[in-house]
């Protein structure tokens, strides 16, 4: 049996990163991602639910809740992002929330079966005030026993420090797509301002969640080397949402094209082999999602939602629909930290054939 990456530890110097666990590759070659993606839908799916099931409990789901704690007023232009200033959406910008209904809501979601809380707000970077109001929400939070996320922009390495005392597990700042496609996409901030707040994030001793939307124009090489930048980090994130593009009126990708279902269980198929031992996050786009198609993506290695109506700004399945789809297919909740079954102890590799072969 193995356990999820822990963070660090408080004795431990905050210079030393976590190291990845035994058996976990990061020298995936480009040409290895784009072969996978590559590979007949059969046989792909089939590998991933293989290394699924070698690491990982395959009837068991992380859930998560997400509340928007400051909402839009953002200066940046994502062009995805309904929270821009830029853009006329209809959003009406929100301060930030007062702590005591973000501990109440903290508290519904509990209730329902939530065991992570996420709060994001709409900054580009967030001040120092503002990261001070914002820790004393994860202690209260944390104070319940639910895992704790925030999400709320770039970050520095003090700022990172600071929600690392405060008891933060989980810092969210998805990279968006690949490389190549992001100057398509955001212009206000780059590629390497993202990879630092992450850096910042891991020296502090965070966990990382970090991830990505598909269905912005990108071409299947992109989402190739969206993936193969996650998954040739030293350590992997420990969480990797997989977002389907949810086109709002009013944002420059508002009349961009649906993505072929498929294409999308690809990504996470590809997302669970070649990070065997992360939570892949089923996250935005769920709400347009039939039961067949999410239980298509928990087959090929999707171990993790958002549950609750609502993420930050866009629609969710309400929480009586997840339930009755866990029910429907035998799956239940992770608990808060609980430790995680690896099904295929000592034998981490045997899932991982060459790309273009299927796992035997």
């Amino acid at each position: 049996m193995s356990t999820v990456l822990e963070p660090r530890s408080k004795s431990m110097p905050p210079h030393v990163a976590p190291t990845a666990p035994a058996g976990v590759r990061s020298d995936w070659s480009r040409a290895e991602v784009d072969a996978l993606f590559a590979l007949p839908f059969m046989d792909l799916v089939f590998r991933a639910a293989s290394v699924h099931r070698a690491h990982c409990d395959p009837n068991q789901v992380q859930v998560s809740t997400l509340l928007s704690i400051k909402t839009g007023a953002c200066p940046e232009d994502c062009a995805y992002c309904p929270q821009s200033a830029r853009y006329d959406t209809g959003l009406k910008a929100e301060k930030l929330m007062p702590l005591a209904e973000v501990v109440a809501k903290a508290k519904l979601a509990q209730a329902s079966g939530a065991t992570r809380f996420c709060m994001g707000a709409a900054w580009r970077a967030p001040k120092d005030k503002e990261i001070a109001q914002v820790a004393a929400m994860v202690r209260e939070v944390k104070s319940l026993g639910l895992e704790t996320c925030c999400t709320l922009g770039m970050l520095s390495k003090p700022q990172a420090d600071a929600l690392k005392d405060a008891g933060l597990d989980y810092y969210n700042h998805n990279l968006d797509t690949g490389a190549s496609h992001y100057g398509d996409i955001i212009t206000t901030r780059t590629y390497q301002d993202r990879l630092d707040t992450l850096a910042a994030v891991r020296e502090a001793g965070m966990k990382v969640c970090c991830g990505g939307i598909v269905g912005m124009g990108e071409t299947t090489a992109q989402r190739a080397e969206l993936l193969h930048t996650l998954a040739t980090m030293a350590v992997h994130p420990e969480s990797v949402p997989v977002n389907e593009l949810v086109a709002v009126p009013g944002t420059p990708l508002a009349d961009a094209a649906k993505l072929d279902p498929f294409d999308f269980v690809r990504t996470i198929a590809v997302a669970r082999i070649l990070m065997p031992r992360a939570h892949v996050r089923l996250s935005a786009g769920r709400a347009t999602m039939d039961d067949a198609l999410q239980a298509l993506c928990f087959l090929a290695g999707a171990n993790s939602i958002f549950y609750g109506e609502k993420l930050l700004t866009t629609g969710n399945p309400d929480t009586a629909a997840d339930q009755a789809l866990f029910a429907r297919l035998g799956i239940r909740a992770e608990g808060v930290f609980e430790e995680r079954v690896e099904t295929c102890a000592g034998h981490d590799d045997h899932p991982q054939a060459e790309p273009g072969h299927a796992a035997r």
